[in-house]
């Protein structure tokens, strides 16, 4: 929808990755950058068995993406999980169960929750989530419509998860959708490349920090 609330004609279309990320309709979305999935003795290395140092990684390059964009006006909203299991959907719950996980995760109040190597500035929007999708059970669509937003560019964790999970239903609310591939990252590297090529081929565009800057900083 356009920032009126009228459906886009064909000439209002986006079709440039130039219009798309027009900083005035643009918004950066971060996903879960939280000890609990990016942390040496976090949730994905303790209970998931996984190592958790890919994700780690992206906190440098996401602190640059959020940097730029507030620089060049853009709002960053912050997804924040909170998987205690009282509060998961059923299906989310029984494939935990089914795979043994009964421990929950980014519990309000641990370490676990707590950022990891990012950190929202005083007024930017941090929507708590209960569920991989940031659109179910929040007020991120209603946020995002509220400041006109079109294209939300994103970044954080798992690629393959909560990010592309998230993705798919912004695309399918109508939202141009950018991925950041150095600011993206999963425990899973096959998973990551299948969420970058699906991308890629039907949902949007997959692109690096320094093609963003490219088209952001002159306008700084």
């Amino acid at each position: 929808m356009t920032a009126d609330g009228e459906r886009p004609t064909a000439s209002d279309l986006l079709l440039n990755l130039g219009d798309r990320l027009e900083p005035r309709h643009v918004a950066v979305l971060v996903v879960d950058m939280q000890n609990d999935f990016c942390a040496a003795g976090g949730y994905i290395e303790r209970v998931v068995k996984k190592d958790p140092s890919a994700c780690s990684r992206v906190a440098g390059p996401v602190n640059r993406l959020a940097d730029l964009a507030r620089r060049s006006g853009i709002p960053v909203f912050w997804l924040r999980a909170d998987y205690d299991p009282g509060g998961l959907p059923e299906s989310m719950r029984a494939r935990l169960a089914a795979h043994g996980i009964s421990e929950g995760c980014c519990i309000p109040g641990t370490w676990g929750h707590d950022w990891h190597g990012v950190q929202p500035e005083p007024g930017e929007c941090v929507i708590d989530k209960h569920s991989y999708d940031g659109f179910v059970g929040t007020g991120l669509d209603l946020e995002l419509q509220a400041g006109g937003i079109r294209t939300l560019i994103f970044a954080g964790v798992q690629t393959n998860i909560c990010v592309e999970t998230t993705l798919r239903h912004a695309h399918a609310l109508g939202y141009y959708c950018v991925l950041i591939e150095d600011c993206v990252a999963s425990h899973t590297a096959p998973a990551h490349e299948m969420t970058l090529a699906t991308v890629r081929f039907l949902l949007g565009d997959v692109i690096s920090l320094v093609d963003v800057a490219r088209h952001w900083l002159p306008r700084s």
